[in-house]
């Protein structure tokens, strides 16, 4: 065999060696080479015995000496010292100094590539950069054209090599070689090297190393392309067949191991989303900007305490036998009737308990500012009253909450993480609730889920302590600090804390008693929620601003008997009553028989709900039917409020110089693209709104866009309405991050510029502004859904499957729209409960007629 033949056969059976055992250590680098060898030995005999004395074979009884020591297990050292020898890198290094102006294809699948190569223009590079090992096996010169005499010698060799190269895909390789041959042998005008072209060729196809970005298997940072490159090529055909395992991996490392930061957020559905191209007729608004709506001023009028615990006090010592509050039973009989009197002296007795008769260690329990939980029930406002006042007395923050019915309710655990929030320790309550509540073995209060540990303190006369005649409260003046929390539910079922100062209180109790035109010792009867919203403003709060005296409306009552609170309007001769559109619409189911009830009492109806579009229709049917029992339309007076900004606007009558009611017809295809269309009242894809009133007193209103920067809307545009006023809420308790989004927007004009000196607090009322500066309200924030590029509100909704005959098909007051996600866009879903009487073809149909106008 030529002596060239011999020095690139060596050479290249050594660096395969080297690429297929790239976890040969320093340590057993000899005993390693010795044994790799040792199969190739009847191959290189007879060639040079220099080289057989230069590669050190060991003899058979070394090599079975040496065999018990190559079974034994690595022992358990870092993976990063396997790969990183000198032995590996050197002999990297020489290969890619031997090799380096050398090309080679990457394989590919299933098939052969023809690579040409003059064997003529190869010059053998410097070998000073290898090892001593590496370059005792390299011989200088230049390398000749010396045709191949002989394929016996060389083809056997040929198949060993490949038979022994791999394991791992032995079955690829023997369906793609069969019988373990290649497909091609060298011609007889090929070079030497051509041969080994073929060989080490085929051996890679059988490697798992393949990658274009990946390490070369040795632990250097050298990449494939630079590892390739060590591999001969010549101008032979080379079978890269390789098997779908090994392809795949090699698709598999053509990917980086990590993606980029971004590509974590890239979202896959992009590509199955439809871009929505907006519609070339769709309406879009054409009025002018709007401005800033100033309501009227707050006026003083008749000289009043400072606060309105002073109010309390002075009420409770000029007037202690003055009623303030009566409470009923679910039959409707008054089961207590608490004076001003009463109130003072109960929460006087509860504040002396809460600073000096609770301890903690010799300490005091509660300290001025912190948080106490009220749990009282529907069923009983006198005792919910006291415990709120004697919080206020003590300089204490109530936070009213409902009754937890169950340890594992999932609306309480949002309650209870709002009283972890807030820090609170002690829930006040009465015996009878206590005794209703789920308790633990030891007979105590049980722990819920989600709540923070509480003692709990029973507030009834027996358990409280009265106090020394030389002791006062402080909390007497009006002061700056946050004076109680109400909780909201948001649309995702999360619950925050609102927290009123005592400042806004003050305001808010002189505006609606500017607005209703409150005076001393009306009755007002209450069928609201006294814990929240417009039923504690009015019946709690504003109430003993004005020495009134509030009739509660049990809700239990109103179930059993839907007429009770009109009956106690013509009992005690009520001026004002607050309820809801839905306790308009009962009334009107059970009314029929009884005629001995008046409304001519009345000279305020409020109702509470009515921003709601779906309210208008019982606010008309309720006076079509009470109007022959004294009823006057200017009565009925619809308000919009929310948590935040508390009391927005409140519809006048016109002896309070409230101008005349109005109604909007709009179409619901402009609106659910934000625009304000009138339409006509014939088509039942329109919505009908009813005015709710006048801007508080004191107040300053805007309505600005929904997203991005509060830009002012047009005048026939639809956006959220922002309230700027002394009377509104201050934060949310303990996140101040939304706090500056929601209660400190700026909104600006077109250009830029604020349109006001401070900031507003956001409603999430959509309306706008109509004639006669009257607020109309279509929907709130939180029932938005979006449709494509169009939005539709839940109360739309359910206001506009109202008005397809109801009645005779489904139960008016049980019906549920909410909204589903689907690819980023939300589906809307409306669900109502059948009447039983009502046929399935005839539900079908109202239902077609509900979805017409859904769809238009």
């Amino acid at each position: 065999m030529p002596n060239s033949l011999r020095q690139t056969l060596q050479e290249n059976v050594i660096l395969f060696s080297i690429v297929v055992l790239g976890d040969i250590t320093q340590k057993g680098y000899e005993k390693k080479r010795a044994k790799l060898l040792a199969r190739y030995i009847p191959l290189i005999q007879g060639i040079d015995p220099s080289l057989q004395a230069e590669n050190r074979i060991p003899g058979p009884s070394q090599t079975t000496a040496a065999a018990p020591k190559q079974q034994k297990s690595r022992p358990t050292t870092s993976r990063d010292e396997r790969f990183r020898s000198d032995v590996h890198t050197e002999a990297v290094q020489a290969a890619l100094a031997k090799y380096k102006e050398r090309k080679m294809p990457m394989p590919s699948k299933r098939r052969s590539v023809l690579v040409h190569s003059s064997v003529e223009t190869y010059t053998p590079p410097d070998t000073s950069s290898a090892s001593e090992d590496e370059g005792s096996l390299r011989r200088p010169g230049r390398l000749t054209s010396t045709p191949l005499q002989s394929h016996s010698s060389v083809e056997p060799w040929l198949d060993r090599v490949i038979q022994g190269s791999s394991t791992s895909s032995s079955a690829s390789s023997t369906s793609s070689h069969p019988g373990g041959r290649p497909t091609a042998a060298p011609s007889a005008a090929a070079t030497p090297g051509a041969a080994a072209a073929t060989a080490l060729a085929g051996l890679e196809a059988h490697t798992h190393i393949g990658h274009p970005d990946a390490s070369c298997g040795l632990g250097c940072d050298v990449t494939w392309p630079q590892c390739s490159s060590v591999l001969p090529v010549t101008g032979v055909p080379v079978n890269s067949r390789v098997s779908s395992k090994i392809q795949q991996l090699l698709n598999t490392l053509k990917r980086p191991k990590r993606p980029p930061l971004k590509e974590f957020f890239v979202d896959d559905f992009e590509e199955l989303l439809e871009v929505q191209q907006p519609d070339p007729n769709q309406p879009k608004p054409e009025g002018s900007e709007t401005s800033v709506l100033r309501g009227e001023p707050l006026t003083a009028g008749v000289p009043r305490p400072p606060s309105l615990l002073a109010t309390l006090q002075r009420w409770g010592t000029a007037q202690p036998k003055s009623p303030c509050l009566t409470a009923l039973d679910t039959t409707g009989k008054a089961t207590y009737t608490l004076t001003y009197g009463k109130l003072w002296s109960r929460s006087l007795k509860l504040a002396y308990t809460l600073l000096n008769k609770l301890t903690s260690k010799n300490e005091p329990l509660l300290k001025p500012g912190d948080r106490v939980a009220l749990v009282f029930p529907n069923s009983d406002p006198v005792m919910f009253m006291v415990a709120f006042y004697g919080c206020l007395l003590a300089e204490l923050v109530p936070v009213p909450i409902e009754v937890p019915l169950t340890r594992k309710d999932a609306g309480s655990q949002q309650v209870g993480f709002l009283l972890g929030s807030c820090g609170v320790s002690l829930a006040l309550t009465t015996d009878a609730c206590q005794k209703g509540l789920p308790k633990a073995q030891t007979g105590e209060v049980a722990t819920f889920k989600g709540w923070p540990p509480l003692s709990w303190l029973v507030i009834d006369g027996k358990h409280l302590a009265r106090p020394p005649k030389d002791w006062h409260p402080l909390a007497q003046d009006t002061r700056t600090g946050t004076a109680y929390i109400e909780y909201k539910t948001s649309k995702e079922g999360s619950t925050v804390g609102v927290t009123v100062s005592h400042a806004s209180l003050l305001a808010q109790c002189r505006a609606l008693t500017q607005a209703c035109g409150y005076s001393e010792a009306e009755t007002l009867t209450n069928v609201l929620d006294f814990k929240r919203d417009a039923g504690l403003w009015h019946g709690v709060l504003t109430s003993v601003m004005n020495r009134m005296h509030v009739v509660s409306i049990p809700y239990a009552l109103m179930k059993a008997n839907p007429l009770s609170w009109i009956q106690k309007v013509c009992f005690y001769k009520a001026r004002a009553a607050l309820v809801k559109s839905r306790d308009m619409h009962w009334s009107l189911l059970a009314q029929r028989g009884q005629r001995d009830v008046s409304l001519s009492s009345l000279r305020m109806l409020i109702v509470a709900d009515g921003a709601n579009p779906w309210s208008i229709s019982s606010c008309d049917a309720f006076l079509n039917v009470f109007q022959s029992r004294g009823l006057r339309p200017e009565v009925i007076c619809p308000c919009a409020s929310s948590p935040e900004a508390l009391t927005v606007a409140i519809r006048r009558p016109p002896d309070l110089g409230g101008p005349p009611p109005r109604k909007a017809v709009l179409s619901m295809n402009g609106l659910s693209y934000g625009v304000i269309r009138v339409d006509t009242e014939e088509k039942l894809s329109v919505l009908t709104v009813q005015d709710v009133g006048q801007v508080m007193p004191g107040a300053n209103v805007c309505v600005v866009k929904l997203e991005g920067t509060p830009y002012l809307c047009k005048t026939d545009e639809v956006g959220e309405i922002c309230v700027n006023s002394s009377a509104t809420g201050t934060a949310y308790y303990g996140l101040l991050g939304i706090t500056k989004n929601v209660f400190e927007a700026v909104p600006v004009t077109a250009g830029g510029a604020p349109v006001f000196d401070r900031p507003f607090t956001r409603t999430g009322l959509l309306g706008f502004i109509g004639p006669d500066n009257l607020v109309f309200i279509v929907g709130k924030l939180d029932g938005l859904m979006v449709t494509g590029v169009r939005r539709h509100n839940a109360d739309d909704v359910v206001a506009t499957a109202l008005a397809v005959e109801p009645m005779k098909f489904v139960y008016r007051g049980r019906i549920a729209v909410f909204s589903v996600t689907v690819l980023r866009g939300d589906r809307i879903v409306l669900v109502a409960e059948q009447r039983p009487d009502a046929s399935e073809e005839d539900s079908f149909q109202w239902m077609s007629r509900v979805l017409q106008p859904m769809v238009g």
